[in-house]
């Protein structure tokens, strides 16, 4: 990879860590327009979801000191969030694509890497009511098993066609905080659709899938696919478990219980 790369080694090895650091490890999100991860050049850019969750660690701090008595440090984190929403506006939103996107930093420009990462300020309340605009943002790629990590198709695992759980839980929770449960509840029915229908062709509960092909095995990336898993099981049953008792909510197909999503992981697969 280094090899690769007109750079010194050290430069390029710098730059993978953080990426690896990320949990995106790897995807085009973090490499130049149309090369490959000898590009990568995590350092260069600020993320928009990790700011979202900086922020809302901050406004939890904020919370947290304020119960405790702690009015200084209170004041203090509640600044801080405050700052961060602000610079987060005006690095990483973009009101003419609708959309959060990492800020490059030594270019000073916006990246037009679309990425389902743009849920994460839905998800931690940093949005206004107007920047909550999911129609655009994930209908731009909800594909039949749900909705694909990116628009790019790199041959990477954090790129088209591959979905993640953890991605969809913040699909799903983001929309709903801003009163878009329609699409939430379409996110909310195809991810655990798609978990079911490859377990009862391969008796494993997986790492990641292929969305765009819901019978396909997932795949990309520098290992073989993962069985398990834990972010995978911990969604559907979460999933589950906020819509199993409000059919309005899942509304394309019947919602199944949590002692079924067990009875699907224990059962063995279909012949």
């Amino acid at each position: 990879m280094a090899d690769t790369a007109d750079r010194p080694h050290t430069d390029v090895y710098r730059n993978v860590r953080p990426a690896c650091e990320s949990g995106w490890d790897f995807g085009s999100r973090w490499f130049e327009p149309g090369e490959g991860i000898e590009s990568v050049h995590t350092t260069e850019l600020v993320p928009a979801d990790l700011n979202a969750f900086l922020f809302g660690m901050e406004r939890r701090l904020a919370v947290w000191f304020a119960g405790t008595g702690h009015s200084g440090a209170a004041a203090e984190y509640e600044a801080r969030a405050a700052k961060r929403r602000r610079a987060l506006d005006r690095r990483c939103w973009d009101a003419d694509r609708g959309c959060y996107f990492d800020y490059r930093w030594t270019t000073r420009e916006r990246t037009d890497r679309w990425a389902l990462t743009a849920v994460a300020p839905l998800f931690i309340g940093a949005a206004s009511t107007e920047q909550a605009v999911t129609e655009r943002l994930l209908a731009a790629d909800l594909a039949e098993g749900g909705l694909t990590t990116t628009l790019t198709e790199s041959g990477e695992q954090w790129d088209r066609p591959n979905g993640w759980a953890p991605l969809h839980w913040m699909a799903v929770v983001g929309p709903e905080r801003y009163g878009h449960g329609d699409l939430a509840a379409e996110v909310a029915d195809r991810w655990p659709a798609t978990n079911r229908t490859q377990f009862e062709r391969s008796g494993k509960v997986l790492e990641k899938y292929d969305v765009r092909d819901p019978t396909a095995e997932a795949g990309g990336g520098e290992y073989e696919l993962r069985d398990g898993f834990g972010w995978t099981n911990g969604v559907a049953l979460a999933l589950i478990d906020r819509y199993s008792g409000n059919r309005t909510r899942c509304r394309t197909r019947t919602a199944p219980t949590r002692r079924s999503m067990c009875e699907w992981f224990r059962r063995p697969p279909r012949q």
